[in-house]
């Protein structure tokens, strides 16, 4: 009688309990990857009317052929793309995450695949060095490293956070901030497409490498997706979509 309660109990468990993580034999038995990314920051991800395009997505997409799957994308903040993953809801983030300790408790990273780090960005004539940030308004994405370390600089006069990088920007471009930090390859690609916006690209708060997140422990994923970036750094997969959007190869030396 006790073990068929606890078999009934061990049922109800299981029933409400939520799935875990797909590894790649389940993923491969479906055919798709659900792959997640902002849809946001240029030109990582972003979308171009209804088309989501950009570096993240593109190597995500060619990493999926590599692995003989089809992939599904899917779009939301980035500071939720992590607890997302955390539930289930797809396989892989692939957003351009700063890979640091405090994340790493939570998911497991793939070999860096983006060498970057976070820029001072002004109008001309502004700030260009951590120095020059004190007594400026600064402005910055939430959910970001960014926000972390520009809340470290002494002497800064307010720190705004907003829910996406390209809100960021606009309010350095029409005024309401004086600093906007993000990534300096978004940055310098920001620069370029609006030159009358007159951006100046400073000194770099730090130098950060890129992941993309996997569920805890789904090793096999992780290690497939691995060999498949290795495999376009070899064949020269990787440097195409890099040239492409940021007329360099972004790879980590």
């Amino acid at each position: 009688m006790k073990s068929a309660l606890w078999m009934a109990l061990a049922l109800v468990l299981t029933a409400i309990a939520p799935a875990g993580a797909r590894d790649l034999a389940e993923i491969k038995a479906t055919g798709t990857i659900r792959i997640a990314t902002e849809g946001a920051t240029p030109p990582f991800n972003y979308f171009e009317g209804e088309k989501l395009t950009g570096f993240d997505v593109d190597l995500g997409s060619a990493v999926a052929e590599k692995l003989g799957l089809k992939v599904e994308w899917v779009t939301l903040a980035f500071d939720g793309l992590l607890v997302g993953l955390d539930h289930d809801r797809y396989d892989i983030v692939v957003a351009g995450h700063g890979i640091t300790p405090e994340r790493q408790k939570a998911v497991d990273f793939s070999t860096p695949y983006v060498c970057s780090g976070a820029a001072i960005v002004a109008k001309e004539g502004g700030a260009r060095t951590v120095a020059d940030l004190a007594g400026k308004m600064v402005g910055v994405q939430v959910g970001t490293t960014y926000l972390t370390a520009v809340r470290d600089v002494p002497g800064v006069k307010e720190v705004k956070t907003f829910p996406k990088d390209t809100d960021a920007l606009q309010n350095l471009v029409s005024g309401r901030t004086d600093v906007w930090i993000s990534d300096k390859l978004t940055a310098l690609t920001a620069a370029e497409k609006a030159p009358d916006a007159k951006l100046q690209i400073g000194d770099l708060l730090y130098e950060e490498r890129y992941g993309m997140a996997f569920k805890k422990g789904n090793d096999t994923l992780r290690d497939a997706v691995d060999a498949a970036v290795r495999d376009m750094l070899a064949d020269g997969g990787y440097k195409r979509i890099s040239e492409h959007y940021f007329k360099q190869d972004i790879r980590c030396p």
